[in-house]
């Protein structure tokens, strides 16, 4: 199957949702590139971004299931196909 490269930034406004986001990362970990969070103490919020190589399809489950999560907000960017060759 055809993988896109894709980076998905994530912000976590909900500390509560923060256990669920983790183990949700750790299900699609074998499509994971590397992630990188900060926390941004002074907004209140985590800033995450999750580099990925998937099926598209992986890569829009992952950030539907994301979105679905209390407080948190999730964007995908794809590499365009012609970068990658």
């Amino acid at each position: 199957m055809e993988t896109r490269v894709a980076v998905m930034a994530i912000i976590v406004k909900e500390q509560d949702s923060v256990a669920a986001l983790n183990e949700l990362l750790h299900q699609y970990g074998g499509y994971i590139i590397g992630r990188m969070g900060v926390p941004y103490r002074q907004r209140g919020v985590n800033v995450i971004s999750v580099a990925m190589d998937a099926p598209a399809d992986v890569i829009s489950a992952l950030s539907g299931k994301i979105g679905r999560l209390r407080g948190v907000t999730a964007k995908t960017v794809y590499a365009p196909e012609e970068a990658l060759h």
